[in-house]
């Protein structure tokens, strides 16, 4: 696979008339989330522009969505030939189910619908791993002392609706993506009163996984098993309500809450760089964590991604970044139907 190229990425308000006549055809990239579906244009220049969001929620599919997005770009189908998807789930066949939203298709019958000649799906977090070697010094906010490493393995997580987890390492021509499912991987205590939290979470589901606790649907989970240890009153609160009044300490619980989150997440990612050998580096995406920069900086984050035994002088020397670039996921597609399209 082709390195990865870094490429600006326009707003919607950038005048499509004005785009230069020999662009007369695109590529369609789309990052499906559990919540909302980004869109995007590809040109022949590889430059990403028109970027829109909408809600998964408002269609029935893909296709739906792809054609609302076209008709706000006063674009019709035919100038889209191709198309590049990334969704949150695995990959595995011409079925794609999501994991966390109502969206079930047919990979050929998006193709036939959409009028495509060619349609690349990959998992989301594949995607955005594929955009990691090319995120420049001002696409990421290091957290801690160690730096990037340049043509080394990196991997990524990060905690949206779900949780997702991706590696990519160097190959003779240029970086390879490794999707995995490591967010359903059992989630690990550090401490007695960790262990309590879990505890109390397997008293609503028999499997606690990072995901169940580390996203968007598991901070409720997070809170309500801190409340039964604490033993306070059940709180029901959605996953924005808790972050911000986690983040402000107006609310005691929901600050333990947003604390062990980081905690927990830090935790993981370090079992993700030991796992995959990250030594480039483990960086962080998702809907969550980039709103929540200074919590996360103040938390026990890098402590806990540092704190295991004999290998903490190992970890020490790993990066841990936020991805601050806007759409790296596109960009990630981007490159992705590039390569495909020289092979």
């Amino acid at each position: 696979m082709l390195p990865v190229q870094t490429k600006t990425i326009l707003s919607f308000s950038e005048d499509v008339a004005n785009m230069p006549i020999m662009f007369t055809h695109f590529t369609l990239v789309a990052d499906i989330g559990g919540t909302n579906i980004r869109f995007g244009l590809v040109d022949a220049r590889q430059t990403v522009t028109n970027v829109i969001s909408l809600r998964c929620a408002d269609f029935n599919g893909p296709v739906e969505a792809a054609l609302a997005y076209l008709e706000q770009c006063a674009f019709t189908r035919d100038v889209v030939r191709q198309a590049a998807f990334a969704v949150a789930s695995a990959v595995l066949g011409d079925t794609i189910t999501l994991t966390n939203n109502h969206w079930s298709f047919d990979r050929s019958d998006v193709k036939r619908a959409l009028g495509l000649e060619k349609l690349l799906v990959l998992n989301d977090f594949e995607a955005l791993a594929l955009s990691l070697p090319a995120l420049a010094e001002n696409d990421y906010q290091v957290v801690g002392a160690a730096r990037p490493a340049a043509g080394l393995p990196m991997a990524v997580i990060g905690p949206g609706t779900g949780l997702g987890v991706a590696g990519v390492v160097p190959c003779r021509n240029g970086w390879v993506a490794i999707p995995g499912e490591g967010s359903h991987a059992t989630l690990a205590a550090a401490d007695d009163f960790e262990a309590e939290i879990l505890r109390a979470a397997r008293g609503e589901f028999s499997h606690v996984s990072a995901e169940r606790l580390l996203s968007g649907i598991g901070l409720p989970v997070l809170l309500r098993a801190v409340c039964v240890v604490q033993g306070v009153p059940r709180v029901d609160l959605s996953s924005e309500q808790i972050s911000a009044l986690g983040a402000s300490g107006s609310d005691p619980q929901c600050r333990t809450t947003m604390e062990l989150f980081f905690a927990f997440l830090g935790g993981f990612a370090g079992n993700i760089a030991l796992a995959f050998g990250a030594r480039g580096g483990i960086f962080i995406g998702g809907g969550i964590v980039p709103n929540l920069t200074d919590f996360l900086l103040s938390s026990r984050f890098r402590e806990r991604f540092e704190a295991k035994g004999r290998f903490q002088p190992y970890l020490a020397d790993i990066a841990t970044a936020i991805i601050t670039a806007p759409y790296a996921a596109l960009r990630g597609l981007a490159g992705a139907m590039s390569a495909a399209d020289s092979n």
